[in-house]
């Protein structure tokens, strides 16, 4: 004879507490029952609402006359960082490998893209147009593994 678990039936059932007064009908809290797939092991898990809601800082707001630019949009112009020159070679630039162990050691090919992020190991990928034995075509290298050259 078959019978029904009402935990496979739903995995979680909600349970509604309030501990405020009769005037209020919002729960403040609300609790989650939580059965496993076999039934065996049941959590109780709390998910507490606070009835005040936050208030946001309310903005300062300056009220000028003059037609100059405020302060803080100066300080957040001196503020930008200037944007650092890009690293290796520009993309579709001829390299020479320089890797000794590469299939392409002292072999030509094309710069595809740069990753400008400096704890990137292997920034540069090239391609080749001579494949591999794997039948690949490109690879990345360091900045100190290949060459420019001139095309």
């Amino acid at each position: 004879m078959a019978t029904c678990n009402m935990a496979s039936a739903a995995g979680f059932v909600p349970v509604l507490y309030s501990n405020t007064t009769a005037s209020s009908s919002k729960p403040t809290s609300v609790f989650f029952l939580n059965f496993n797939n076999r039934g065996l092991r049941r959590q109780l898990v709390a998910v507490r609402a606070s009835e005040e809601a936050a208030a946001a800082p309310a903005p300062a707001s300056t009220t000028t006359t003059t037609d100059a630019p405020s302060e803080d949009a100066a300080a957040k112009d001196a503020v930008k960082p200037a944007k650092p020159p890009p690293i290796g070679p520009k993309r579709g630039a001829k390299v020479r490998i320089l890797r000794k162990e590469s299939y392409w050691y002292k072999g030509v090919g094309s710069v595809v893209t740069v990753d400008q992020d400096p704890k990137t190991r292997y920034p540069v990928v090239v391609r080749f147009n001579k494949v591999n034995y794997a039948n690949i075509s490109t690879n990345n290298y360091a900045l100190d593994e290949i060459e420019e050259v001139a095309s």
